[in-house]
């Protein structure tokens, strides 16, 4: 998986973010070299990002998302077609929006290692109800054709498991932005568990038809 880094306005976008959803305790997962938990928690947030990615010494890893940010910009070229681009306004402005978040991640990191933990789904390294919410960018269904059905099953009832509340985004594959063929039978399953699972609408398109989140809050 690539260690990419997006900002904190990206993330308000991605998950319609209103400032009481950001009140209590937020997971990040998997945060990659984000800027978010860097801009939330300097406004007072308590935000914690995990990762598989923070095993590596800061170096290393920035090394790693400067070279996602590469291989982004060639998927970007390779499915032209299947982006728009009125939120970014080019692709310009989106390498900046991008590098500017890996900038503040990495000082971030420097500064505050304690808000960075090393760990990935689908099992997290936190107890039961240890965050009111969790978000999980571009992970979930964007990587199906890798991880499958199963996997996402498991790693929709970890973040369950520690947060009350999950929100998911976006609901396509990367690349073409193809649907997740499971996606419909896995929801199923969540609500039959008890868990409220529901498909909502977001202010952000820039995948062709990934303007969806999933929004997953635990049963009683």
């Amino acid at each position: 998986m690539l260690v990419t880094s997006r900002s904190f306005e990206e993330y308000e976008a991605f998950f319609g973010l209103a400032p009481g959803d950001l009140a209590g305790t937020v997971l990040d997962c998997s945060a990659g070299a984000s800027g978010f938990a860097a801009t939330a928690n300097a406004r007072g947030g308590r935000v914690t990002a995990v990762d598989p990615a923070y095993r590596q010494a800061a170096e290393p890893l920035g090394a790693a998302a400067e070279a996602a940010l590469v291989e982004g910009e060639a998927i970007l070229a390779e499915h032209a077609d299947r982006y728009l681009w009125s939120w970014y306004g080019g692709l310009e402005r989106h390498h900046e929006i991008r590098r500017a978040a890996l900038v503040e991640f990495l000082a971030d990191l420097r500064r505050h290692p304690e808000a960075y933990v090393a760990g990935g789904l689908p099992d997290l390294p936190f107890e039961d109800g240890a965050f009111d919410l969790a978000l999980c960018s571009h992970l979930l269904f964007t990587w199906s054709n890798v991880l499958d059905e199963a996997w996402h099953e498991a790693a929709l009832l970890e973040l369950l498991r520690v947060a009350r509340e999950a929100r998911v985004f976006p609901l396509v594959a990367q690349g073409a932005g193809d649907a997740v063929p499971f996606l419909p039978s896995l929801v199923d399953r969540l609500r039959g568990l008890g868990h409220r699972v529901e498909v909502v609408d977001v202010p952000y398109e820039f995948q062709r038809g990934a303007r969806r989140m999933l929004v997953a809050r635990r049963s009683a």
